[in-house]
């Protein structure tokens, strides 16, 4: 791995650990960002630690997730989220400012940094040249008081670039083409870092649509060089003086390379209902489509804006189809608005909806029954749009818009615009007035609370054995969306009693009252278990209907982490047979006073054992003995 662009970012920011592949290692955190579905629950773990005040270079609290406000909640938790930013000195994005991720982006993302985010689409900030990495909420606050970020150290896959894309072929299309490769656990344990002739042809928005999606790959962070590109991007957002180059040394040495010609690629789709399931849109050509999104923090910058409305320019949204556009911030709104682009959207008959996530987690939007719906965003899990039996394909831009105004999934090579037509401003007119910077001293400013938000559900000791029965057994792949629903349920975020009775809720409805009846119980799945967001209430939630353990054949790497945090036991099957062996109903009982020895899941209702491991380092395995990291952190501090 020697000489990469990520080796010399990690490597300055070490603090504990050897960087050989697979070793525990710690670095220094520069940046945090929260959005507010998951940030309320990670500011109350802040408050929780003690500290007077954020460590960090810069720490911002976005709002831009719950922003419907349909009762008091939403806007109850707004409200905390303010005073809490003001007292402990964070940077607050009010609703209607924008995406976290597009507007970290513009305003805050600097090449050369380390952020953490309670979001696992953070690493959009790697087409800047920062290595941004997605977390659960509680290793942000951690970050935010100060600690240190722990870990594995990832394998460095270098993917080389060549050619230049072609017209009607998008950024998108690279990154469906890494997950045609890759699929959606291919990426685990890695970081895809970007080089070659091919890189200079992209933009940094373009750039980022590829870091922000290659978390479906469940990559540890994906990065680009900081490069003229990048001045040129800072020089427009008024940042010039933030940039300096990176880049990985002409010889350097990467784990593993993987070859793309960008003018080899076509317009690719993602079919339902994973990421990963890739295929060309030359193949499924001329499918009814019946609702069509353009948005999300993969692709809402400014240039994607533009390359839609240049598309739809004297056309017509056909009248089967409703069209909706989410703008990425506010500065991008405004700027669309006075070059005519907005007006130009709106004459074709499109909706625009407000700067935020909006659609594609389930907050409006949502496709009619066994709808199909064409989106420019980055997950198409079933049952995220609000419609269960709705069949989300994932596209470009270009191909959006272009199946938009025909009426079904068609080529867009011969509609989308040279890119070069697409006039990029040299300075953008930043609006920063739903930004609020905290002042000096915030130690007087009131944390306002509302009756929505319930305090942490506490978290004891390991004990010396756990005993439960199989509440669930799901398959492969299971998100975080299958375990924590979000939509309409993103108001709860902020008390657990309340959305903990939604867990698993689209797979066994009575997974609740079951778990409570029982006094808990444990979880058994497949591969890749808990992919998708990084949302920590798919630990915090079970933990709270006694949740002891959850046994896989593999987990996703934030998945994986929140559970540690937060107590939850996770083991894996040394035999991935043995997951055939073990049905709902059983009872399960495993002996953990040592956890560096053989460990052995007895099964009482067959007599069969089952060798299982946990992969958890020596620190996790004491986190997991004081029953969660607060905990552990608190006695470490005591």
């Amino acid at each position: 791995m020697k000489g990469t662009l990520s080796l010399r970012i990690l490597g300055e920011h070490l603090v504990k650990g050897e960087m050989k592949p697979s070793e525990d290692i710690s670095i220094k955190i520069d940046q945090t960002l929260t959005q507010d579905a998951t940030g309320t629950m990670a500011y109350l773990q802040f408050e929780a630690l003690g500290i007077p005040k954020v460590r960090t270079e810069l720490s911002v609290s976005y709002i831009d997730h719950n922003t419907l406000q349909q009762d008091f909640k939403n806007p109850d938790d707004h409200r905390y989220l303010q005073s809490v930013a003001a007292r402990y000195g964070i940077i607050l994005s009010k609703a209607g400012n924008g995406i976290c991720h597009q507007v970290h982006l513009e305003r805050f993302a600097r090449p050369g940094r380390t952020l953490v985010g309670s979001d696992s689409h953070t690493p959009t900030a790697g087409g800047i040249g920062e290595l941004a990495i997605g977390v659960g909420g509680l290793d942000v606050a951690l970050a935010m008081a100060g600690n240190s970020f722990r870990l594995k150290m990832p394998e460095i896959l270098g993917i080389r670039l060549s050619g230049k894309l072609q017209r009607g072929v998008a950024a998108k299309d690279v990154i469906l083409e890494v997950l045609r490769r890759m699929d959606v656990k291919g990426g685990v344990g890695k970081i895809l870092e970007y080089h070659g002739p091919g890189v200079e042809s992209l933009s940094v928005p373009e750039r980022a649509t590829i870091t922000n999606m290659g978390a479906e790959t469940g990559a540890t962070t994906s990065i680009f060089p900081s490069d003229e590109i990048t001045r040129d991007f800072l020089r427009s957002m008024g940042r010039e003086g933030q940039w300096v180059e990176l880049k990985a040394d002409e010889d350097a040495e990467y784990d593993e390379i993987i070859e793309i010609n960008l003018s080899e690629l076509e317009p690719l789709i993602a079919q339902p209902h994973s990421p990963g399931n890739v295929t060309t849109v030359k193949l499924l050509e001329g499918m009814k489509v019946h609702q069509v999104a353009v948005g999300s923090c993969t692709n809402s910058s400014f240039k994607d804006l533009m390359t839609a409305a240049a598309m739809l320019k004297g056309k017509s949204v056909h009248p089967d189809i409703y069209l909706a556009i989410s703008p990425g911030s506010r500065t991008v709104l405004e700027e669309i608005s006075r070059n005519g682009a907005l007006a130009t959207m709106l004459e074709a008959g499109a909706r625009i909806l407000e700067s935020a996530c909006g659609p594609c987690i389930g907050q409006g939007f949502a496709p009619p029954s066994k709808g199909i719906s064409i989106r420019t965003f980055n997950r198409n899990f079933e049952g995220r749009s609000g419609t269960k039996d709705a069949k989300l394909y994932l596209t470009s831009v270009e191909t959006a818009v272009a199946s938009a105004i025909t009426g079904k999934l068609t080529d867009p090579r011969g509609f989308s615009p040279d890119s070069a037509e697409i006039e990029i401003p040299e300075l953008f007119r930043v609006d920063d007035s739903l930004v609020i910077y905290p002042p000096k001293d915030g130690s007087s400013v009131e944390i306002i609370r509302g009756p929505n938000i319930a305090p942490l559900p506490p978290l004891m000791p390991l004990p010396d054995s756990l005993e439960g029965e199989v509440l669930i057994k799901v398959e492969d792949n299971i998100t975080t969306d299958h375990i924590m629903p979000a939509g309409r349920y993103l108001p709860l975020r902020s008390n657990i009693p309340e959305y903990a009775k939604h867990v698993f809720e689209q797979i066994d409805p009575d997974f609740h009252d079951k778990a409570m009846e029982r006094g808990g119980g444990i979880i058994v799945g497949g591969e890749n278990y808990g992919q998708g967001s990084s949302r920590e209430h798919a630990a915090l939630c079970p933990k709270y209907l006694g949740i002891k353990a959850v046994v896989v054949k593999s987990f996703a790497r934030i998945h994986l982490a929140n559970l540690i945090n937060f107590g939850i036991l996770p083991l894996i099957f040394v035999n991935p047979e043995d997951y055939e062996r073990v049905n709902a109903g059983d009872r399960l009982r495993i002996d953990v006073r040592d956890l560096n020895a053989a460990l052995y899941l007895e099964n009482l209702a067959t007599g069969e054992r089952y060798p299982v491991q946990h992969g958890m380092s020596r620190d996790d395995i004491e986190v997991m003995k004081a029953g969660g990291k607060l905990p552990y952190v608190r006695s470490k501090t005591a």
